[in-house]
């Protein structure tokens, strides 16, 4: 039994177990839940950086584009009626391309294609005709426009800002264009380049095609992404933010405008995981400045958990003593602090209370013959032992009823039932409260009383005799007892030697006319 008792758990680690489970419970639901907000606050925070920056640097370039167009179309305007004049025109170019760093390169280019006038990298091609994807456009559109990237006749990938040139009377004359490189230094990269970061930020622009004009690997550009989300949404003119995973399979948090003269579009971008690293650090920050704090709770925890546990294993412990009267004095001494344990400690009390009393009663059940209240041959052995080792004499007298058995033929058992009863009141109203009574069986009784001598036993049996002779039992009359008388004195003898005188002097008594009491020696 008690090696299955030691396999259970015990309160107290029961207690402590619960307890640090519910702490690290609340303190994993509040650090995740720490977590989840500083990450969302994190994740919304830098979108919307990389949206305003995505915003503030399309700004910039349609302001760059627009001042670069107004320098064309002032250009267009002064060279219209110089035309016929190679000199002026190569003058012209030469003023543009130095006015300012907007281009790589400016030409003039005739309603034929053929290019009148280049600036220096590009003046080996005069009076050649361009048929480039940009001068195709500005030819047929006859309009200001930004053309797509292309590759130049020169080799190098670019894109062309361009200006219609209309003579005085409206006459389609050509166009001025100036070029900016996508691979080699430009005014483009000097606006976007120094915008680089070194924790994977990073920003690339594409054309109203959804193609790379601009991006920190040079080898991409020129390449279509337009299945990517952020520029399938720029493409449909749409400025915005969002997380998704880009190209390459990275999860990003992007920012995304759209440059609305030229219609591209600027992407701001920030690895999530770069996003989310101030997190880590902080969950571990917060780890290492909680650990002592929660190794002192832990403490406090194991402490209220014994303190809690400690008068219940006290009171399981002393119930299990062999000892009742023991078990019920150390519960008693068990300090029970709180509300519960005392309660169980009055109930562990009550029990053995409860559990003595039903034990007192089934004892006495056991000596005590059921008819008459008086002690049965067990319970008068009981006495006889007990006043046997305390060396104390008693008297002995054996009564029995006479003509009992008549009662019983002409009345029925039930009445003889009640006259046995009546026997055993007068029996209890003629003794002392330290005489033994007993019921030896049938209508036998038998009184031993303690510290009486032969001729005091003999007076209590001839008072009872008479009290009983004068007894009227309704509808029978009067009964009588005849009763025989002995002692024992002797601790050298045995008690069956006095018992066994008492059963020979009342034999005497019933030969001799019954109604009489006979003492031992007159037998």
């Amino acid at each position: 039994m008690s090696a299955t008792f030691s396999m259970r758990i015990h309160l107290r680690g029961l207690v402590l177990a619960l307890t640090v489970f519910s702490a690290i419970a609340a303190t994993a639901n509040a650090l995740y839940a720490s977590y989840c907000v500083q990450r969302d606050q994190l994740i919304a925070n830098t979108l919307e950086s990389n949206r305003v920056y995505a915003a503030k640097l399309a700004e910039s370039a349609a302001n760059f584009l627009k001042g670069a167009q107004q320098q064309l179309r002032y250009s267009a305007q002064h060279v219209v009626d110089s035309l016929g004049s190679p000199a002026a025109l190569e003058a012209e170019v030469s003023r543009v391309q130095e006015q300012s760093d907007s281009f790589n390169s400016v030409g003039i280019v005739g309603a034929d294609g053929v290019i009148l006038a280049a600036s220096q990298s590009f003046r080996g091609f005069l009076g050649a005709r361009v048929d480039s994807p940009g001068s195709r456009a500005a030819i047929q559109s006859r309009q200001a426009l930004v053309s797509p990237p292309y590759v130049s006749i020169a080799g190098n990938l670019l894109i062309t800002l361009s200006h219609p040139i209309y003579s005085r009377d409206g006459r389609y004359r050509g166009y001025i264009a100036g070029s900016i490189h996508l691979r080699n230094e430009s005014a483009l990269q000097e606006l976007l380049g120094r915008h680089h970061y070194q924790d994977g930020s990073y920003l690339y622009v594409v054309d109203r095609d959804g193609k790379l004009i601009y991006h920190i690997d040079p080898s991409r550009l020129g390449e279509d992404v337009s299945h990517n989300p952020v520029v399938a949404a720029v493409k449909q003119g749409e400025s915005g933010a969002r997380r998704l995973l880009n190209t390459k399979g990275v999860d990003m948090l992007a920012g995304y405008a759209v440059v609305t003269s030229s219609g591209w579009g600027i992407i701001a971008q920030r690895p999530t995981a770069v996003t989310l690293e101030p997190i880590q650090e902080l969950i571990w920050a917060l780890l290492g400045y909680a650990a002592p704090l929660a190794i002192a709770f832990l403490l406090a925890i194991w402490w209220c958990a014994r303190m809690i546990s400690l008068p219940l294993s006290q009171l399981a412990t002393n119930v299990e003593h062999h000892d009742v009267a023991v078990a019920m004095q150390r519960v008693r001494s068990v300090k029970a602090w709180y509300f519960e344990a005392e309660r169980l400690k009055h109930a562990v009390i009550w029990s053995f209370t409860s559990l003595q009393e039903k034990i007192g009663k089934l004892n006495l059940a056991s000596i005590t013959d059921p008819l008459t209240g008086l002690r049965n041959r067990r319970g008068m052995q009981d006495a006889v032992e007990q006043m046997r080792a305390s060396a104390i004499r008693y008297g002995v007298i054996a009564l029995d009823i006479d003509h009992f058995k008549n009662v019983n033929d002409t009345h029925g058992h039930s009445t003889g039932d009640e006259v046995i009863r009546h026997m055993a009141q007068i029996m209890r109203e003629c003794s002392r409260p330290a005489d033994v009574l007993c019921r030896n069986g049938g209508e036998e009784f038998l009184m031993l009383l303690p510290g009486a001598g032969l001729k005091e036993a003999g007076q209590v049996a001839e008072r009872l005799r008479k009290r009983v002779e004068a007894y009227r039992m309704p509808g029978i009359g009067g009964i009588t007892v005849s009763a025989g008388v002995a002692c024992w004195q002797d601790a050298g003898a045995e008690p069956a030697q006095a018992f066994a005188e008492a059963d020979a002097a009342l034999y005497a008594a019933k030969q001799g006319g019954r109604n009489r009491v006979v003492l031992q020696g007159q037998a």
